[in-house]
């Protein structure tokens, strides 16, 4: 199955002016980086408020699992979350309940944003809710091994290859190595076999047309921060 490429980048910028620049460009989403960067829930609120605004989706890469953040980030409208360390399919499908009202433990309000301010009602609220993707980090040994188990579980979106912890629980320092990469190509068709997105962080554009090569098609590539230092120093004084 091919799909069309969805690009974005993260957001490490405790900024909403950062996301409204951003959604004048032609990216698909972008994924706010809670996990890496200072960010509290008044900032991730007015962050997703002005991706709403541009209507570009807001994926919130979540600092841990727990039901009360899960439930904050998609109450103030995220699009999705993208959630590290999910090493099982036992805890991918822990995630989704905290994510779901039918079949989950999601616990409703009809008044925060997702849900209209009140406007939507609950039957239609409810429905909104539970279209929240959950992407799930695939970075450790474990987690490769169980990719299969972990794309399968219903209400799981897609995965997402962490290569750099991924490096580290495999006791590499180097991210781009051969056995890394080979372990990544294993998560990518375990999510296409899947029908799920297969999603990877890349530095550039020259890496993300060898990974869309390899199969994966949702792409967070590089971030805020890069792009603006890189430009940057495209214009500062050469060396």
């Amino acid at each position: 199955m091919n799909r069309p490429l969805q690009l974005g980048t993260f957001v490490k910028t405790a900024s909403p002016h950062v996301i409204e620049v951003l959604g004048t460009t032609r990216l698909d989403f972008v994924c706010i980086d809670a996990e890496h960067a200072p960010l509290d829930r008044a900032m991730l609120d007015l962050m997703v408020l002005a991706a709403r605004a541009t209507h570009l989706q807001a994926f919130i890469r979540i600092p841990e699992i727990r039901p009360a953040l899960v439930l904050s980030c998609l109450d103030i409208g995220a699009t999705g979350l993208l959630v590290p360390h999910v090493d099982s399919a036992a805890l991918a499908r822990e995630v989704v309940a905290m994510a779901r009202y039918r079949g989950g433990v999601r616990g409703y309000s009809g008044s925060p944003r997702f849900a209209g301010y009140g406007s939507l009602g609950m039957k239609e609220a409810l429905r909104v809710g539970d279209e929240a993707r959950i992407i799930c980090q695939i970075e450790s040994d474990a987690a490769v091994q169980d990719a299969e188990a972990i794309a399968a579980v219903p209400g799981v979106a897609g995965l997402f290859i962490g290569r750099a912890d991924l490096a580290l629980s495999m006791g590499l320092d180097n991210s781009r190595d051969e056995r890394v990469t080979q372990a990544t190509q294993h998560v990518l068709d375990a999510a296409r076999r899947a029908g799920k997105l297969a999603g990877m962080h890349v530095s550039g554009n020259a890496e993300r047309e060898k990974f869309a090569a390899l199969g994966a098609d949702w792409f967070v590539v590089a971030s805020d921060q890069t792009l603006l230092r890189d430009a940057a120093q495209a214009i500062a004084h050469p060396d």
